[in-house]
């Protein structure tokens, strides 16, 4: 009795990963998720929000308190200027935001370039809205390129002149990989070129490490006409179940955005959109001491599969690694069987990255794996000890 456009969508991964985690009381550093909870003046101003009675439906397009502190974020860290009442809206996390853009900017045979890996809600938002997807490899790192790499000539390719909408997500969930200036001016030259949008998916934003920084596509010269930007509260402040995203950008992209949002979801938890405007004014010792805690654990998960005979790929933003499984993968095993005996045997749950892919393209990682290491440190030192027996 299902429809044409999900029929095709089964169980995903992440949750047959942390089914089976749970089934097998293995350590999951599979779906990328806090196993704790973020700063505790937040969750009360959740709590306040509640007793206050802000329990009723908020504004379609979000509460202004909550936009005006995104827009008075995005000047404090990128010195973007947006103005909060018609530039900013707010969803039911960043994923609704990315399902209703898509919805807002295609139309049925639209095309919209996807990098792969890409997380997995890109593909069936443009397929549910019946556009085509064009795929841009990123490669792994090798002896000629220290990070994840595209090439050019791919990228020309995948552009045409049914482009709509070009899907970028920096920090880079799997790869951990930061989108350079040379990349983002590339990119954003052919999406001009073909008058196309550039979604940017900046959840991670704050997640970028070794002295690093992120860079906003949109504040790059000419960028700000076409570019839609999305985050969300989730992944900085560790309230993940709390759904709340936004995106931002000229004022005729966001009402598109909102004119699919508002028969998806409507608005967003109230009560919770009044918690992340706290969030967003904490002081600069909160998102730096966020970013050494993370650095610590990724040095932490990156030292113990090394030990444990993993080739761990570099990673200069987001909550993942991406590791090389050569030495320990059976001849003829791809990911998702890889992944299905490190739990089964060895008692730790990751996340097969092929689920990233096209199905033309998937077998390109079938040696490698994703962990997520957005967990305390003794979750992070019983995967450790369990990996050891390797």
């Amino acid at each position: 009795m299902e429809s044409a456009r999900v029929a095709g969508f089964g169980t995903s991964v992440f949750s047959e990963m942390s089914r089976l985690a749970v089934q097998h009381q293995a350590v999951n550093l599979g779906q990328g998720f806090p196993d704790f909870d973020g700063p505790k003046e937040i969750a009360q101003a959740a709590i306040d929000a509640i007793t206050s009675g802000a329990n009723q439906y908020a504004v379609g397009q979000g509460n202004p308190v909550l936009r005006t502190a995104i827009a008075a974020h995005s000047q404090r860290f990128y010195g973007q200027q947006v103005d909060p009442m018609t530039e900013v809206g707010v969803t039911s996390g960043a994923t609704e935001a990315i399902f209703a853009a898509v919805q807002g900017l295609t139309n049925p045979g639209d095309e919209v370039v996807l990098f792969e890996p890409f997380y997995d809600s890109y593909l069936a938002s443009v397929q549910m809205a019946q556009a085509v997807p064009r795929f841009v490899r990123l490669r792994a790192p090798d002896a000629a390129h220290s990070t994840w790499w595209f090439d050019d000539a791919e990228l020309v390719a995948a552009f045409s002149s049914r482009t709509k909408l070009v899907i970028v997500n920096t920090p880079h969930n799997p790869t951990g990989k930061i989108f350079t200036r040379a990349e983002l001016e590339r990119i954003g030259e052919l999406t001009r070129k073909h008058d196309a949008v550039l979604l940017s998916d900046e959840v991670y934003e704050h997640l970028v490490f070794d002295g690093g920084t992120h860079l906003r596509p949109a504040t790059l010269p000419g960028f700000r006409d076409f570019t839609l930007t999305v985050s969300s509260g989730g992944k900085t402040f560790s309230y993940t179940g709390w759904k709340i995203g936004w995106h931002l950008g000229r004022k005729e992209l966001v009402s598109a955005v909102q004119k699919a949002h508002q028969w998806i979801t409507f608005c967003a938890a109230a009560p919770f959109q009044v918690a992340i405007a706290k969030g967003l004014e904490l002081p600069d010792s909160y998102f730096t001491g966020f970013v050494e805690s993370y650095t610590q654990k990724r040095d932490f998960l990156s030292g113990a599969l090394t030990k444990a005979g993993f080739e761990v790929l570099p990673c200069a933003g987001t909550y993942f690694l991406m590791a090389r499984t050569d030495r320990h993968r059976k001849a003829g095993e791809d990911d998702v069987a890889f992944c299905k005996r490190l739990l089964l045997d060895h008692g730790v749950a990751s996340i097969p990255p092929s689920v990233f892919y096209s199905k033309e393209h998937a077998p390109d990682v079938h040696g490698m794996v994703r962990f997520a290491f957005c967990k305390t440190d003794a979750v992070l030192s019983a995967a450790a000890e369990r990996l050891a027996r390797l």
